[in-house]
Parts: C-alpha cells; sequence; structure tokens
C-alpha cells in the first residue's frame, strides 16, 4: 500500500511559479505511470501532466512549455512525483492532485493542494 502526501500549493501572482510534490511512502509492487490532475468547482478533473516508466511525458494542450513534471525514487519501492509550475495564469488556479497507479493496476491518490493564481 502507498500513501502518497501532497505539498506546494498557495497564493501566487499571475506569471510566478510554484512547485508541487508528491511524497509517496509505503511498499508498492512496480508504479509506472504518475500523473497530476487539477479540478475547479463544477467541472470534472482534468489531467495536466503524467510521466510514465521510461520518461515518456505528456501535457494538456493549455500547460504545454509551462509545466514540468518529473521523478524520482521514494524510500522504499515507490515514487515521488513533482510539478514545477510557471507563467502561472488565472486559469490554472484549481485543486491540485497526484495520483499514482502500478503494475497490479492498483490506483492512489494524493490529497488535494490548492492552488489560486490571483493579484
Amino acid at each position: 500500500q502507498v500513501q502518497l502526501v501532497v505539498s506546494g500549493g498557495g497564493l501566487v501572482q499571475p506569471g510566478g511559479s510554484l512547485r508541487l510534490s508528491c511524497v509517496a511512502s509505503g511498499s508498492v509492487f512496480g508504479i509506472y505511470f504518475m500523473g497530476w490532475y487539477r479540478q475547479v468547482p463544477g467541472k470534472q478533473h482534468e489531467l495536466v501532466a503524467s510521466i510514465s516508466n521510461g520518461g515518456r511525458t505528456n501535457y494538456a494542450e493549455d500547460v504545454q512549455g509551462r509545466f514540468i513534471i518529473s521523478e524520482d525514487n521514494a524510500q522504499g519501492n515507490g515514487k515521488n512525483t513533482y510539478l514545477q509550475m510557471n507563467s502561472l495564469r488565472a486559469e490554472d488556479t484549481a485543486v491540485y492532485y497526484c495520483h499514482e497507479r502500478d503494475l497490479l493496476e492498483s490506483n492512489y491518490w494524493g490529497q488535494g493542494t490548492q492552488v489560486t493564481v490571483s493579484s
């Protein structure tokens, strides 16, 4: 079982940067997919960025070139995931969640963190 703890959200001015962290603990059978999602009230959550084993990344069109997803090894055999967010815009305001999936197709979610972009 894996526990994911998210940190790094907050209030930032337009054009600013934030770095979200998703730190994993516990034992897991092979994490192969990691992603960051966001959700605003009244809308479905959307996949912002993902990274798979081997380092292949994908980004939502509106964050391409501004956000960077990365990962490293956690204590134990899990994965930590990070989201560097640059040139933030008001429309990036949302609750952000990290997600990981293992080879047994079990899904793990971190708690959400609020990101507010406002002057």
